[in-house]
């Protein structure tokens, strides 16, 4: 029902877009698109997600490593869940492979997990305070944007080195919550300390998952400035760095499906300077294709994985 009502928004948001931006011209900007470009792009998303598998295996403990291949199929496998599923359902499937085939317990696991997405979006907040910072420090409404990003950065950094003020932001999370949500966060705060264990332990590694982080965030915010250079619009990189982690932050807000709408609004508001709302709309068509494809092509695994989790269970 969740995924009906989240859908329904998208729709919703898109039909407002649409009423505004004449779709003719945004397929008459998607049809002018220059190939050479979106070339660039597509080479780039395959790359990203080859990163994506290396950072998830470089995590794992050197003797339970499930290799690159099978890192890469269940990185595909793990986008199709996340293109569908309320709670980053791909990431738990992550967690039940490692723990069945790299022979490790529940909580590192979830734990590795954990450490791999704050990594993730700790990267990609560092590029956009710094394209805020560099490009847009005279902007009031771009200074409280940094101010934001800053904060969220400083709190992120803190829970990852201090395991007791990560005790004292849980404990505030579970005075109001209840039934399954405070399981979640219980079972999230179990991990939590888990994967600070992990850090001290394997620093290298941990090190080497956040250099890979911020070079598949860099990665990722290019795809987008070439895709905006294939859409004739092109925009200089700082302020990619700065705008474009913004958009992307904003459809990660859980109110449509896989941030479909917002994620498209976003871009053509804060792009607006930069290109038209049909450029922008054509934008957000081709982000919309960065999730889309990745999980079309991890259906064939997501169907062998599902499988064996099923027959384990059935035994």
């Amino acid at each position: 029902m969740k995924r009906l009502v989240l859908l329904g928004i998208s729709v919703a948001i898109l039909a407002v877009i649409y009423r505004r931006v004449d779709p003719g011209a945004i397929l008459a900007v998607l049809k002018n698109a220059a190939p050479g470009p979106l070339a660039a792009a597509a080479f780039l998303l395959a790359a990203t997600t080859l990163l994506s598998a290396a950072r998830l295996n470089i995590l794992l403990p050197r003797e339970r490593r499930l290799g690159l291949g099978t890192s890469l199929r269940l990185i595909l496998a793990a986008g199709v869940l996340n293109l569908v599923l309320p709670a980053r359902g791909g990431d738990l499937l992550k967690s039940l492979f490692m723990r069945r085939h790299g022979r490790i317990s529940g909580t590192l696991a979830a734990a590795l997990v954990v450490f791999e997405k704050t990594t993730d979006m700790l990267a990609l907040m560092v590029w956009c305070a710094a394209g805020l910072a560099l490009r847009f420090e005279d902007e009031p409404f771009f200074r409280a944007m940094l101010a934001v990003v800053v904060a969220g950065l400083a709190a992120g950094i803190a829970l990852l080195a201090s395991p007791r003020l990560a005790d004292i932001m849980f404990a505030l999370a579970l005075r109001p919550a209840t039934g399954a949500m405070a399981d979640r966060l219980r079972a999230l705060r179990g991990s939590w300390h888990e994967m600070h264990a992990l850090f001290w332990r394997a620093r290298p590694a941990c090190v080497m998952t956040m250099a890979l982080s911020m070079l598949i965030w860099f990665l990722h915010l290019l795809q987008f400035r070439l895709m905006a250079r294939a859409l004739g619009a092109p925009i200089p990189m700082m302020v990619t760095l700065a705008l474009v982690p913004l958009a992307i932050l904003a459809g990660l807000i859980p109110l449509t499906l896989a941030g479909i709408g917002t994620r498209d609004a976003a871009l053509i508001a804060l792009l607006r300077a930069y290109m038209s709302p049909a450029t922008g709309a054509a934008l957000g068509v081709l982000a919309t294709l960065r999730y889309i494809l990745p999980a079309l092509a991890g259906l064939p695994s997501l169907q062998r994985y599902l499988g064996e989790l099923g027959s384990a269970r059935a035994r």
